[in-house]
């Protein structure tokens, strides 16, 4: 299909989002027009930073009220749109029926505007990497784009905690293959990794979860990470990048996914210490980690963290594609903690000072 011209139309949902937020950001840098798509349009605490944008100003940007579990709610957004950034997440990802109704309706005002070219999806690296048994990693480890996880799996079930995994794939075939039945529009779907970066509104912070996370660290709390998994990271600003540059890509395909992270790693107890690390200033009181893993998994920390240590994550494809210079975990980390204390006003535990 034809690639998104310079300039064009795009709606983005979940634009109030931490990774819609910026998106719709990049896409105005690059001087598109966009059609930011939010729950209520009139709820200052969601959409200020929105509204506080140049391109709303002066029109380029404009809101646009939508809920995911209304059918036919795009129809109208996006007619006349050269593209769309299907950031937004259901709010079911066990009930696989639920997940496959919200995509069926939003493709459905896809194949309506008869002007879409492009849908960027927004998937997950749990789509690639949340095993059954973990030990297929083992077995395949290096992490890139065709590697799918075991789906034959009798341990790969929502009631074990794998909805959300199986989910996004069931979201990223439901495109791809509407948009090779339809002929007129194609499906690329982004599967980031853990965001981290700046938030650009108060009620951010509560989301992600890794910049919620972050917060806990910064006031004294903070859990192990699941199965003791590294973070394995991505600059929510060069996410957002990545959605937009595959957006006007003339060299890529219907069907294709791209991996978005930087390959940088760091255990959830590192993280907590990198920030004194680069924020000296801050005076941060870093609490210890918490573990609430029964015996039986931390019975297992070694293995499990051995695993994760074997894994080689790869994004040769998404620089090759897309050209992006992905940031390292240092500058966002820093970049998030200060905008968690400027933009979601979070005080920060500090040591007690000497007398």
């Amino acid at each position: 299909m034809a690639a998104v011209p310079k300039g064009g139309t795009i709606a983005v949902t979940g634009s109030a989002g931490f990774i819609g937020g910026w998106v719709v950001r990049k896409l105005l840098d690059r001087g598109y027009r966009v059609r930011a798509c939010v729950r209520d349009v009139d709820d200052p605490e969601r959409t200020s930073f929105l509204k506080a944008m140049p391109g709303f100003a002066s029109g380029r940007l404009t809101l646009h009220a939508a809920d995911l579990n209304d059918d036919g709610c795009f129809d109208d957004i996006f007619a006349g749109c050269h593209g769309v950034c299907h950031v937004s997440h259901v709010s079911d990802y066990n009930d696989a029926d639920y997940v496959r109704r919200v995509c069926d309706h939003i493709i459905a005002s896809v194949n309506r505007s008869g002007t879409v070219n492009r849908v960027i999806v927004t998937s997950s690296i749990a789509a690639i990497l949340t095993e059954g048994d973990i030990r297929e990693l083992v077995r395949r480890p290096v992490l890139y784009e065709d590697r799918n996880p075991d789906e034959t799996s009798p341990k790969r079930t929502p009631e074990r905690g794998h909805g959300y995994a199986i989910g996004k794939l069931i979201a990223q075939r439901a495109f791809s293959d509407a948009a090779e039945e339809s002929g007129d529009w194609d499906a690329i779907t982004v599967c980031p990794a853990d965001n981290v970066g700046p938030i650009q509104s108060r009620h951010q912070k509560n989301m992600g979860p890794w910049q919620h996370i972050i917060e806990g660290m910064l006031v004294g709390k903070y859990p192990q990470t699941e199965a003791y998994r590294p973070w394995m990271t991505v600059d929510v600003r060069d996410d957002a990048e990545c959605h937009v540059r595959l957006l006007d890509s003339v060299s890529v395909r219907n069907g294709e996914r791209y991996i978005a992270w930087s390959t940088d790693t760091r255990n959830v107890e590192d993280v907590c210490a990198s920030i004194d690390r680069l924020l000296p200033e801050l005076g941060h009181d870093a609490p210890e980690v918490t573990d609430n893993f029964p015996d039986r998994v931390k019975a297992r920390e070694a293995e499990l963290r051995g695993i994760w240590a074997g894994c080689e994550l790869r994004n040769d494809r998404m620089r090759a594609a897309t050209g992006v210079e992905f940031r390292d975990l240092d500058t966002s980390i820093r970049d998030c903690v200060e905008s968690l204390i400027t933009v979601g006003e979070v005080v920060p535990r500090q040591r007690s000072k000497s007398p």
